[in-house]
């Protein structure tokens, strides 16, 4: 079930996040590190920095043992968390949505079914279904067929509006160089295969021996109108590099309404691999694959494909749940997936109530402030809550897939002890990577003894290699570890190396005075 803050906790959270006065005004959590504070680092991590001459004032860390502090190095600068900050992302969706949240996708209709034809249009409502796939739309079309709906004589009406705005891909310039990339995917409420295609490429010899002269093509899920081909020339190269020849694709509209997806580039020859990339629209995309689906169940679609709101009587057809929210998160944080973090940060704002209406907004109704900031004040609310200082927070879309967003060391190390607290913690705790074994920490620190017991999210960017998590030390006491370096010189591993080195530390500490001489 939603557990909502007080209305009036969420309008002053809102408030505040255009008035900074208003968010200092906040009860702060127990005195933390002044700036000043400036502890020497441990060796093995100065050792680090300067093989990669990286300065030591590009480094935040805090260490905490229960409540004692081993070692604090800038830990109330704000900081680049890149995608550390999904732990607060997913801590609070499970806080404030609940662990048996789903998200759900229904298709209703006001109208009336006469000789197998609705006479009126069916509305796809989205609800941040997270397993909104191209099964789970066809088992949703085929329970109308038994229905015994068999034309559709209105439009197909495509409802986006629990969030606000709709759609927060148009208009965005893309984060990087690969628009098309799926880390790149901004979600919306009806987020069918994320609006991924998957491409099978292929120059392998032909069925009768000889040489592929071009590579072949093959695209699921199949599109109404929809073609793919390959513009891909033939090189000689490792397989295994493919990539390094790879340029943005791009949809052609095509005369009689058609779309036709080109793949520019180079590919090497004898390879076979498999991309996944968003480059048609996604009012295009949903409408084609229902289209197309609605087609092979043997039904007739007479209408167009509309954006609009849900009818207050609509009345329900069929409908489809995603998974629980702990197995979401955990498809969050272990392999750091950007799209899922950013609909649960904006799920979170959705859900709760609108300040200005004074309840969550109905079919029909218009959210009167962006699902953003609610989604902000929603966390924000809830750090207060738990005696955490926001000031100095910058939360953009909850991802990290962000150059503005900020965290300190001591912010986020105390909404990790706050998740040691939780009545869900034991979810929240199995989302997070694995040091050696699983997620996005499976290739790293397998020669430490924090293999197979550290639990820390990582974050990179061009600029930034972060963790966050939990490290057990040599006694096999609990200890909090949250490290950011923002630097032009973390790339190529360099940054990498300076925090395995911290978390290998921490990892061999004791409960002996000389284990900690360069801590506080």
């Amino acid at each position: 079930m939603l557990r909502r803050h007080a209305l009036s906790l969420l309008s002053a959270a809102l408030l505040a996040i255009g008035n900074p006065a208003a968010a200092q005004s906040q009860p702060s959590p127990s005195p933390s590190p002044p700036s000043s504070m400036t502890t020497p680092l441990p060796l093995p991590v100065m050792d680090a920095l300067r093989t990669a001459a990286i300065p030591e004032d590009a480094v935040s860390v805090l260490v905490l043992r229960g409540d004692k502090t081993v070692l604090a190095h800038l830990a109330d600068r704000p900081m680049q968390p890149a995608s550390t900050i999904k732990l607060v992302t997913t801590l609070v969706s499970l806080e404030q949505l609940g662990p048996a949240f789903r998200g759900r996708t229904e298709m209703r209709t006001t109208g009336e079914l006469k000789g197998g034809v609705l006479k009126g249009d069916l509305v796809l409502r989205g609800g941040a279904d997270a397993d909104l796939t191209t099964d789970a739309l066809t088992t949703m079309l085929r329970s109308l067929r038994y229905q015994g709906i068999r034309t559709i004589a209105g439009n197909l009406v495509i409802d986006r509006q629990l969030f606000n705005p709709a759609r927060l891909d148009l208009g965005v310039p893309p984060f990087d160089e690969s628009p098309e990339a799926y880390y790149n995917v901004a979600p919306d409420a009806v987020f069918v295969n994320r609006n991924m295609l998957q491409l099978d490429l292929r120059s392998t010899p032909r069925t009768d021996g000889r040489a592929a002269t071009r590579v072949r093509v093959a695209m699921q899920p199949e599109l109404d109108g929809v073609t793919v081909e390959s513009d891909l020339k033939l090189v000689d190269g490792a397989c295994q590099a493919w990539e390094d020849g790879w340029q943005t694709p791009e949809a052609v509209p095509r005369a009689g309404g058609g779309i036709k997806v080109v793949l520019h580039g180079t590919f090497p020859k004898n390879c076979v691999a498999s991309e996944s990339i968003n480059v048609i629209d996604r009012q295009e995309y949903v409408a084609r694959l229902v289209r197309r689906v609605w087609k092979t169940l043997g039904g007739t679609l007479a209408g167009t494909a509309v954006e609009g709101a849900t009818p207050p009587d609509a009345r329900l057809l069929a409908e489809h749940v995603s998974r629980a929210l702990p197995e979401i998160i955990r498809d969050t944080n272990k392999p750091s997936d950007n799209t899922l973090a950013r609909l649960l940060f904006l799920s979170l704002g959705a859900l709760e109530p609108d300040p200005v209406l004074g309840s969550r907004p109905q079919p029909g109704d218009a959210a009167t402030v962006p699902t953003l900031a609610r989604s902000e004040a929603t966390v924000r609310a809830w750090m207060r809550a738990h005696g955490i200082d926001d000031t100095g927070l910058v939360l953009e879309n909850g991802a990290g897939l962000s150059r503005t967003e900020r965290v300190t060391p001591i912010q986020m190390a105390a909404l990790l002890q706050a998740g040691l607290r939780s009545n869900w913690a034991p979810e929240f705790l199995a989302s997070i990577p694995i040091a050696g074994v699983d997620g996005t920490m499976r290739r790293r620190l397998h020669d430490s003894p924090a293999a197979s017991h550290a639990r820390l999210k990582t974050g990179t960017l061009s600029n930034v290699v972060a963790l966050a998590g939990y490290v057990q030390d040599a006694d096999g006491r609990q200890c909090v570890l949250v490290a950011y370096v923002n630097s032009d010189r973390v790339s190529n591993g360099r940054g990498r190396a300076v925090l395995d080195a911290l978390v290998d530390w921490v990892a061999r500490l004791d409960g002996t005075p000389s284990a900690v001489s360069a801590t506080p």
